[in-house]
């Protein structure tokens, strides 16, 4: 099995499957991130550019399974071209939640849904349109903020990991076609059009990003943008 994202979801899957006796052909990270790997003894390839290395995964694969953790690269032709079984789990639940994560979870919440979530799915050509193999659902509350969700949603995120890795690898998993119905997008253009919402009631909370900000260090800008355009037309005469 390949591996291609960053993170402890991504570390805590790898660690996972050599537990469970599964080999672990490669592990690819961002260039910069080798020293996450640790003491394990695993291939490792960092690069800026995984599609760039789709010979390299092709070599290396010795089931044809490739899984996208906590991955913000998109995976073009090179890599999809390859014969490869490819999964992404996705914090948020599609396709409703479909694109930054961060940028779902804030809109999930100014726009009053009640339930989030996790989504294991193919890989295709698209944005988060592949066929779904599993979901993990969970309830947002009123109280919950934006760091409340994101670590419920990572939690739902290793767990359909774990719950599917033997299906998987058996070659048991039934991917069912997407539903279009209720189909949203939150990307780059979601985070710019916060600075419209900064008077929405529920705003604070689903901005208060907590151990997150320096995370996602691109939605805290858009953020604190919002919040500096907003004081200055307050102040404006």
């Amino acid at each position: 099995m390949i591996f291609i994202g960053a993170g402890a979801l991504l570390w805590r899957a790898v660690d996972f499957t050599t537990a469970a006796g599964h080999p672990v052909d490669l592990v690819v990270v961002p260039a910069g991130q080798e020293p996450a790997a640790g003491q394990r003894q695993i291939p490792l390839l960092a690069t800026a550019d995984v599609n760039a290395a789709a010979d390299r995964l092709r070599t290396a694969s010795t089931d044809g399974i490739v899984f996208s953790l906590n991955n913000t690269t998109v995976l073009r032709e090179p890599v999809l071209d390859k014969g490869f079984r490819i999964y992404n789990i996705h914090n948020g639940l599609l396709p409703r939640h479909r694109g930054l994560p961060e940028a779902a979870i804030v809109y999930a919440i100014l726009n009053g849904d009640n339930t989030y979530g996790a989504t294991l799915h193919e890989i295709d050509a698209g944005i988060d349109t592949g066929a779904v193999l599993d979901v993990e659902r969970f309830p947002i509350t009123a109280t919950d903020g934006f760091q409340d969700i994101m670590m419920q949603g990572l939690r739902s995120c290793a767990l359909l990991f774990e719950r599917n890795l033997e299906p998987i690898a058996a070659g048991r998993a039934t991917p069912q076609p997407q539903s279009t119905e209720g189909a949203g997008y939150y990307g780059r253009n979601a985070l710019r059009a916060l600075r419209e919402l900064t008077g929405h009631p529920d705003f604070a909370r689903a901005t208060a990003l907590g151990v997150f900000a320096p995370v996602y260090p691109e939605l805290s800008g858009a953020i604190r943008d919002s919040q500096l355009g907003s004081a200055t037309f307050a102040d404006s005469p």
